[in-house]
């Protein structure tokens, strides 16, 4: 009699999937943040490498810039249609083949033997990344249910987000130092194993609750959009913003992007639901991250220039002087989201996002004799507005969303963030280079390289004897600094716009 009592109890007991995903989802959320940490560290972990890449590669400029922009330009371009392929056919396989792909990929980029084949083996990790990245946010909001937890694991996920931008400089810089440049790669691969072995166990399945039906036509023109659209500004910073090929790629941009939006307004069942973009806080939200990663990007890379070719870091040493922005950046997330629970997400966004244009504004006051003190003023406060607003704008982005549609948006969120991340190198890094250019065109006597390029000022001044080139150098960092504070003066005014836009749309609470 017990014999026959005790097995259905015994059943009864079982767990569930759903009660061992909940009892799980802690173990689940650091197995996500893993896999965006090293996601985004690859962003800007290669930008150290330039000048080892030059050398080892023997790679010209056209050729190192789509080193970096290879990845940038697969990523932005495939998101959109991998958030929307994972909501259909299963956020945890979208996380899996993407970190798969990204994980061989990096492997190959750290083998290549010429700059063909890097570039090639980048565009695939951009591709890999892709499909992972709003995988991980999507799988964190079904994963969480209960509002505050939720908001607090989108805090922790943010700390990752942010953290791998601002850690990639240090990271790639202590790997040169101590390996080849390989090691910036393959660094990867174990990361990326133990995120496949843990999310095998870890990770629930995840799909749409009413799965759409397949948009081809939609899935072709957001590609060609996005792509033709990061393209444009990719090139901009170097053919020129006026440019007759900048404005014929522009033009072609907006057409896709219009056909776009029109098949997509005409079709039964959208890769994208448009309406989405009328509730006022998924847009404000998604507004506000594009302009801080604006920001970010362009900080990060003027930043990076100024520590070794104007302070005369080595990339390793330039790389521990960004630790105190990744600190801030990683506290930034879980600061915002107490203050937002005490003081409301939209006020402690428009604080984010002002003390972020402080940050940026106060590099204005630069000259060719600060130290790096002086620019710890610049780097921190702009790092942890950025991080109070991050965790508290994604929370909101994804409150708006229902569950059927979390991974696509979560691509939109991701495909916002990079084109911000795109325009403020591009944006930054064309003003900063013509006011440079501009700055020294009637220093006849320095070389034509070194009134073009900080870095082949920075190398010409190493053999020169020692009285000439303090004096050489005093004017290249003079017309470089004059430059790269009128650069960051765009995200710096874009963010304090943004503020208010922001503080106007956002509800109270």
């Amino acid at each position: 009699m017990s014999s026959t009592t005790s097995a259905p109890q015994g059943a009864l007991t079982r767990d569930t999937p759903s009660e061992r995903a909940r009892r799980r989802r802690w173990l689940t959320l650091a197995v996500l943040s893993l896999s965006l940490l090293v996601i985004t560290t690859d962003t800007t972990i290669v930008n150290v490498a330039i000048p080892t890449l030059a050398g080892q590669l023997h790679a010209g400029p056209s050729a190192l810039e789509w080193i970096v922009d290879a990845y940038t330009l697969a990523f932005a371009t495939l998101l959109l249609p991998a958030g929307a392929l994972g909501d259909r056919y299963g956020r945890q396989r979208a996380l899996a083949a993407g970190l798969a792909i990204f994980g061989v990929a990096s492997l190959g980029a750290a083998v290549s033997s010429t700059a063909t084949e890097l570039i090639t083996f980048r565009a695939v990790m951009g591709a890999g990344a892709a499909l992972a990245s709003p995988a991980t946010m999507a799988l964190l909001t079904t994963v969480f249910t209960d509002p505050a937890e939720r908001h607090k694991a989108i805090g922790i996920w943010s700390s990752a987000s942010g953290l791998g931008v601002a850690l990639g400089p240090t990271a790639g810089g202590w790997l040169l130092d101590h390996f080849a440049w390989g090691s910036i790669f393959m660094v990867n691969v174990p990361i990326v194993a133990i995120a496949l072995i843990s999310g095998r166990f870890l990770i629930p399945a995840s799909t749409s609750p009413h799965p759409r039906r397949f948009d081809p036509p939609g899935i072709g023109l957001s590609i060609l959009a996005c792509a033709g659209l990061t393209y444009t500004v990719i090139e901009a910073g170097s053919a020129g913003w006026t440019s007759a090929g900048t404005l014929a790629r522009a033009a072609a941009s907006v057409i896709l992007l219009a056909a776009f939006i029109g098949w997509e307004l005409h079709t039964d069942h959208p890769m994208i639901p448009l309406a989405i973009f009328r509730e006022r806080r998924f847009s404000a939200a998604s507004g506000a991250v594009m302009v801080l990663f604006f920001g970010l990007a362009g900080m990060t890379f003027t930043l990076t220039q100024v520590y070794q070719f104007v302070l005369g870091y080595s990339p390793l040493e330039a790389g521990v002087r960004s630790l105190p922005s990744a600190l801030a950046m990683t506290v930034g997330p879980q600061l915002g989201t107490r203050l937002a629970a005490r003081f409301g997400a939209r006020n402690v966004i428009t604080a984010g996002l002002l003390l972020a244009a402080a940050g940026l504004g106060f590099f204005f006051t630069s000259t060719a004799t600060s130290s790096y003190p002086h620019y710890l003023i610049t780097t921190v406060p702009t790092a942890l507005g950025i991080g109070l607003t991050m965790a508290n704008a994604n929370a909101t982005i994804m409150s708006t969303l229902s569950p059927a549609h979390v991974g696509v948006g979560a691509a939109i969120n991701n495909t916002t963030r990079t084109l911000g991340t795109v325009l403020g190198v591009a944006v930054v890094g064309s003003i900063t280079a013509a006011s440079y250019a501009h700055g020294l065109a009637r220093q006849s006597a320095l070389p034509a390289a070194a009134r073009q390029s900080v870095g082949a000022a920075a190398e010409i001044t190493r053999h020169l004897p020692a009285a000439h080139a303090h004096a050489v150098h005093a004017i290249v960092a003079g017309a470089f600094i004059h430059g790269a504070a009128l650069g960051l003066a765009i995200p710096a005014v874009a963010a304090l716009l943004t503020a208010l836009v922001t503080y106007r749309l956002l509800p109270r609470r």
